[in-house]
């Protein structure tokens, strides 16, 4: 398996999940006559970011990640959404950025060294970077987005969260 395959693949899928949990808060609040739009402002703890914050630093670490790890700069994508249209759009936007990144430009992306802004003079090599730090904060913005809705009454599961999987038939 490529690192490709574990950051290109991996959270373009979860991001594609993230969005079918939107479509289903959406359901939820419609089928009890609420503004689907509280889910915006919603939060697991006081201290904790709210959905929208959540769906914002996701996106930012997938392209974030796709980038460093490709050896470009990362679309810039202010956070102004206050809607669950603009978050669809912002992670649609993700999506369209993470297609632009092709397995070639992430060959040398395991030896690559990536420097950090918030750990001056530093650096550490992709393959760490990806398994120590992007992957685990990406899940972490992914899962409390998910939590955050499954908090709120949405129906959310453990299949939702999983998404597809590459299964094949074996040979019988």
């Amino acid at each position: 398996m490529s690192l490709y395959d574990l950051t290109i693949v991996q959270v373009s899928k979860m991001l594609k999940n993230l969005e079918k949990w939107l479509d289903k808060g959406v359901a939820y609040a419609e089928s009890r006559s609420f503004d689907p739009e509280v889910f915006v402002q919603s939060r697991l703890y006081p201290d904790q970011y709210p959905l929208v914050r959540q769906i914002q630093a996701a996106c930012d670490s997938a392209k974030g990640t796709a980038a460093r790890l490709a050896g470009i700069e990362p679309p810039s994508h202010p956070d102004e959404e206050t809607t669950l249209a603009q978050l669809r759009e912002r992670i649609h936007k993700t999506l369209s950025f993470l297609e632009t990144i092709t397995e070639d430009k992430l060959a040398e992306a395991a030896e690559r060294e990536i420097t950090l802004p918030f750990m001056p003079g530093k650096a550490i090599k992709g393959a760490h970077y990806l398994v120590d730090m992007a992957l685990p904060n990406f899940y972490f913005h992914v899962t409390t987005a998910y939590a955050i809705l499954r908090n709120n009454g949405v129906d959310v599961g453990k299949y939702d969260y999983i998404g597809s999987m590459r299964v094949y038939d074996l040979p019988s």
